[in-house]
């Protein structure tokens, strides 16, 4: 379990250097884009604002020139014109009907600078400039063509758009670019450490790095890295010193028990408490010895027999109920052998027995044996969602452990240990109608064979 999830670690760290780089080309997209974008639009805007501002005062000016070479000769209906694109129009008193008439539009304009645009019979689009200067006695009207300046204007925009295509083309390029020179020392940083995975004593990161941040954050890792290593030698010794520490006064305690039990005038009741006695030094023996393996995490060697570790395991238990009204029996067909040692399947088979026993007050606890794994089923009171998501949490006890003893570990080492060995385990209410749980230990993921023996 633990190390398919560490097995997925590095996808994330690729999906997230993807996608950090995958923002800088983004962001180096956006801003070419949008800076282009907006240059664009300013430059057309100004071009417009500059071109109407210069062609309104060329038309200001004309349309007086235009008003005062009428009044030099007021024969003339149509002086000379001073600019060559400008068509002018004098309507007098008379003709202000008829204008009304023919052009509806102009006779509408007050003084002043208009835009006029539209559709010819052709279909074509005109757009002009009216000057309009009305006296009471006579209209002056003068338009300037500005169908070339709007063909012009389309153009520049065409311009403009491929201009915004090619800038964030460029911005692209340079985008992937910079983030790979930007993400090159990171990368190769990520690729160091991914090499030193499994080494207990990692090489030192920042001397293949220059001293800018992707340096600072090596050196900070080989800091980290540092101080990690000193917590875990120091735990290892400490897990060592324990183990050799106990396992002295236990041998004593082995070999005193032994000794009193091959005395021949033993009565019973000695015997029970010096075989009892014996078993909780094997019980304190191999959970030492599975716990010294946990702390390296490391494999022990050997095989175990599950049926003949079930049976003692309730043997033990028997011999402890004292006068609780509980049935434990062994069921299924014997004869699977696991590669582990026999002190770490009996810590793990061991705390679901013994769980399952503390905790149904009356009626049964059947070990089940299976093709690949162990059922352990009681009677007890049953299992809730909240405990059944949180059992194997480190110092979590259920709704139903009261004041009983304990301190909430036990699972959390079966756990670990199925984590060590491959194993799975699974605790889930009974769903035959009757109250009580239901532990799994599956062996699946292990190796493992079947061994027909005689089942005694």
């Amino acid at each position: 379990m633990a190390e398919a999830e560490s097995a997925t670690h590095p996808r994330r760290h690729r999906r997230f250097r993807r996608r950090l780089r995958t923002r800088i080309i983004l962001s180096f997209l956006l801003l070419g884009t949008g800076l282009t974008a907006l240059f664009a639009f300013l430059t057309d805007y100004a071009r417009q604002r500059v071109e109407s501002q210069l062609v309104e005062d060329v038309m200001n000016r004309n349309i007086n020139e235009y008003a005062r070479r009428f009044y030099l000769n007021p024969g003339n209906a149509r002086p000379e014109l001073p600019v060559q694109q400008m068509y002018g129009r004098v309507v007098t008193r008379e003709g202000f009907e008829q204008l009304r008439r023919e052009e509806p539009d102009w006779y509408e304009l007050p003084d002043g600078i208009h835009n006029i645009s539209g559709q010819d019979e052709d279909g074509n689009p005109f757009a002009y400039k009216l000057a309009v200067r009305k006296t009471p006695n006579e209209w002056f009207f003068l338009a300037y063509d500005m169908t070339q300046t709007l063909r012009g204007e389309v153009q520049l925009k065409r311009a403009l758009y491929v201009s915004i295509l090619l800038f964030s083309g460029l911005s692209l390029l340079i985008g992937w670019w910079s983030a790979s020179r930007v993400m090159r020392p990171v990368t190769e940083l990520a690729s160091r450490l991914r090499a030193y995975r499994g080494s207990s004593q990692p090489r030192r990161l920042a001397p293949h790095f220059p001293e800018d941040e992707v340096g600072q954050l090596a050196e900070a890792l080989d800091d980290y890295a540092t101080r990690l290593t000193e917590v875990v030698q120091r735990d290892r010794e400490f897990n060592a010193d324990v183990s050799h520490e106990l396992r002295t006064p236990l041998a004593v305690i082995k070999g005193a028990v032994e000794l009193l039990l091959s005395r021949p005038d033993l009565d019973e009741r000695t015997r029970a408490r010096l075989l009892r006695i014996q078993r909780a030094e094997q019980q304190c023996s191999d959970l030492i010895g599975s716990l010294l393996l946990l702390s390296r995490n490391e494999r022990g060697q050997g095989h175990s027999d599950v049926s003949r570790v079930a049976e003692q395991l309730l043997d033990s238990h028997r011999a402890q109920l004292g006068g609780k009204p509980l049935e434990l029996r062994l069921e299924g067909e014997p004869g699977l052998v696991i590669e582990a040692p026999e002190a770490a399947l009996a810590v793990a088979l061991g705390n679901l027995v013994g769980n399952a026993v503390k905790y149904t007050p009356a009626g049964e606890v059947v070990v089940r044996l299976l093709a690949d794994g162990v059922q352990v089923v009681d009677t007890g009171p049953g299992l809730s969602e909240e405990d059944a998501a949180r059992l194997f949490q480190r110092g979590y006890r259920g709704t139903h452990a009261g004041h009983s003893q304990g301190a909430g570990i036990g699972l959390s080492i079966v756990g670990r240990l199925c984590d060590l060995y491959g194993w799975e385990v699974k605790v889930r209410p009974r769903q035959d109608g009757h109250s009580g749980v239901v532990a799994t230990l599956s062996f699946g993921g292990a190796p493992a064979h079947r061994r027909r023996r005689a089942y005694t």
